[in-house]
Parts: C-alpha cells; sequence; structure tokens
C-alpha cells in the first residue's frame, strides 16, 4: 500500500508556484519544496513522479494566472481590447516577473518560426486574434500579421519590464504601443502598387 499523501497535489503546486513567483524556476527543487511545505522532500514524491510533472503544473498554473490578465484586456473599457490585452500583458511582466519569465522567457527545445511562435506560447491566442480581427476589421491574415508585430513590440517592452532593466509608465506603454499599432495599420491600408 502506497503511503498515505502528508500533502495535497494543490498544496504543493500553490507553494511551487510560490516558491517561483519570488525566487525563479531555478529556485524550484525537490529540497526548496520540502522546506516551504515545512517538510522533508519526500512528500512531494507520494503526488507526483517527478520535479519535471512539479514544474509543469507550476507552468500550467502560471498560465492559468496570466490567462486572467488576458481576459481583463479583453473587457477593459475605454481602450480597444487589442490594446488592452497588450497593456494586460506589460502589467504581468511588471507584477509577476519571475511567471512571466518562465512563460514567457524560457528556452525551448524546439524553436517555432515568427508566423508560428503565438499560437504555441499562448493558449488565448484564439481569443486574442478575433479581437484583432473584431476591432479593426481585418482579414485573418491581416489581423495576424498585425497581432504578430504588435506582439513583438509588445514582449519588448514586457522583457524590459520583468527584468528590470527599464520601467515604463502605464500611460508611456500605452501611447508606444498606439504609435506602433497605427503605423501598422497605415502599411496594411496603403494599396499595394503604391507601397515602397
Amino acid at each position: 500500500m502506497p503511503p498515505k499523501a502528508k500533502f495535497t497535489k494543490e498544496e504543493i503546486l500553490e507553494a511551487a508556484l510560490q516558491l517561483v513567483r519570488e525566487n525563479g524556476v531555478d529556485a524550484l527543487t525537490a529540497r526548496a519544496l520540502g522546506d516551504r511545505l515545512g517538510s522533508s522532500a519526500r512528500p512531494i514524491f507520494t503526488v507526483f513522479q517527478s520535479m519535471d510533472e512539479v514544474r509543469q503544473g507550476v507552468e500550467a498554473a502560471a498560465g492559468r494566472h496570466y490567462s486572467g490578465y488576458v481576459a481583463a484586456g479583453l473587457e477593459q473599457t475605454g481602450m480597444p481590447a487589442f490594446k488592452g490585452v497588450g497593456m494586460q500583458y506589460i502589467n504581468f511582466a511588471r507584477n509577476e516577473p519571475k511567471l512571466f519569465q518562465l512563460l514567457f522567457m524560457t528556452e525551448r527545445a524546439r524553436k517555432p518560426d515568427v508566423t508560428e511562435i503565438l499560437p504555441v506560447i499562448d493558449d488565448n491566442y484564439p481569443q486574442i486574434l478575433s479581437s484583432v480581427q473584431n476591432c479593426y476589421s481585418l482579414t485573418r491574415e491581416d489581423s495576424e500579421w498585425l497581432y504578430r508585430h504588435l506582439w513583438v513590440y509588445t514582449h519588448g517592452i514586457a522583457v524590459l519590464c520583468a527584468t528590470g532593466l527599464c520601467a515604463f509608465s502605464a500611460e508611456e506603454a500605452g501611447r508606444m504601443l498606439t504609435e506602433v499599432c497605427t503605423a501598422l495599420l497605415k502599411e496594411i491600408m496603403v494599396p499595394p502598387v503604391t507601397k515602397l
């Protein structure tokens, strides 16, 4: 008969999430997690097969937390939904830098090219893409192009915030996103014949 679990899966994952939130994913070791729980590492392995499984659980929990930011961006009043998502992406990086780094700054075994990166890294991709199409009345192809370009720019701001390299006020970031989005929309609207 297997030993009775001292902690639930949820309790272990919550402790692991807090550990990563405070110290980054490299701090997530069996010993550190055991210490956080006030125990040895042994009870962790009555619930999980490995620390890789714990890490996957933490990534999923961090992803759900990030999805709350996306939902808030899509529902934000006073600005287009797509801009709201960009602002919330930056807020997530600012408020949860270690979780942002885990989700969006961790090297991946498979390196998707730029045209397929967003659906790979963000489960919220369909809702966000839909907000672009609805807000700007664009084709799917143009919406994907705009989303991709704005994500690269927004990601740059978010990384600067998450690493503490540079600080942006909400007003600054919002203005910058508007300027870039306006320029990209003009690019889409200019007939191909007149483009240089």
